[in-house]
């Protein structure tokens, strides 16, 4: 039987890159196929969670300055993850809440800091920018980044990390208690309309500093709120529901998941031509755990699709 078990893991490393046991999970019945993909879900959130402790820890044990962190750490491409971290490392929360009664020193604020605005051409508006963030650095003690932490690699104009920033800078300095708004959302919808901010009217016909284009409102819109839906705000209800024990708001971060759309990326790609397509971004978040944290280091022992899979062969 030993044998037995050792040749069917074998079998599931050799295809564990190419999504193989996508047809098996596909024609699971309801039940058993719940039962993995929950397993995987919540092994992904416990990941999760233990970096938003690292940051917790961070900030001081502050709730507020975390969700500032975690908010930065995911409004870009991963690419640029470390750089948005580095900005709100060095643009505080603090420093925003002393300057949000002037929605246009919190934009200098942020966008002095990460050293962008040097990268481009400058009109009267971004002189004035960069005017007012050297008083700005020179208040609070900040050293700008320098702008080649950041990677334009491919980037699509909406994911641009200046309108982003912009963007941060809109939802900021327009929002407060926003821990608690974040943790009272319920469905992608509240999501959207906590995080469906425009940035400043500059924007509207500016793309890049200084370069104007068609004039359209740069807003947050419904793919990037669902993103932030599911790495932000479900997984600090669940954090924060475990830090103090509220099974309610850990119960609310699942359902968040549940009610919210499956993401759209490579993974999700290879899961679907191997057979298995995703209902929600729940069980996304658990096939993106599985494609990332299993298959690629052929861990198929410990996967709960290979153990289940090595299980019923021993048992047939």
């Amino acid at each position: 039987m030993q044998d037995r078990d050792e040749r069917m893991l074998d079998r599931l490393k050799t295809g564990a890159g190419a999504f193989a046991c996508g047809e098996y999970l596909a024609e699971l019945d309801t039940l058993h196929r719940s039962e993995i993909l929950k397993d995987a879900a919540y092994d992904r959130l416990r990941r999760k969670i233990a970096a938003v402790e690292e940051l917790f820890e961070e900030a001081e044990r502050n709730w507020n300055q975390t969700f500032y962190l975690m908010f930065f750490r995911t409004l870009g491409d991963k690419r640029n993850q470390r750089a948005y971290l580095d900005l709100a490392r060095r643009a505080t929360y603090a420093m925003v809440l002393r300057e949000r009664a002037v929605p246009r020193n919190v934009e200098a604020l942020l966008l002095g800091a990460s050293g962008l605005l040097g990268l481009y051409r400058h009109d009267t508006y971004t002189l004035d920018l960069g005017r007012d963030f050297v008083y700005l650095a020179s208040k609070y003690g900040i050293e700008p980044m320098d702008a080649s932490a950041w990677d334009f690699t491919r980037i699509h104009p909406a994911n641009h990390p200046v309108l982003r920033v912009a963007q941060a800078a809109a939802f900021f300095a327009g929002h407060d208690f926003v821990m608690e708004r974040m943790l009272d959302c319920r469905t992608p919808e509240d999501a959207a309309r906590l995080f469906g901010v425009e940035a400043s009217a500059y924007w509207c016909t500016h793309s890049l500093p200084a370069v104007r284009s068609q004039e359209m409102p740069k807003r947050i819109g419904t793919f990037k709120a669902n993103l932030l839906a599911i790495n932000l705000v479900s997984i600090l209800q669940f954090a924060y529901g475990s830090h103090t024990g509220n099974d309610l708001l850990r119960d609310r971060a699942v359902t968040l998941l549940e009610r919210t759309p499956a993401e759209e990326n490579v993974y999700m790609r290879g899961w679907r031509s191997a057979g298995t397509t995703p209902r929600n971004a729940f069980e996304s978040q658990a096939l993106l755990q599985l494609a990332t944290e299993y298959c690629p280091k052929r861990r198929c022992a410990e996967c709960p699709i290979g153990a289940r899979r090595i299980k019923s062969r021993a048992e047939d």
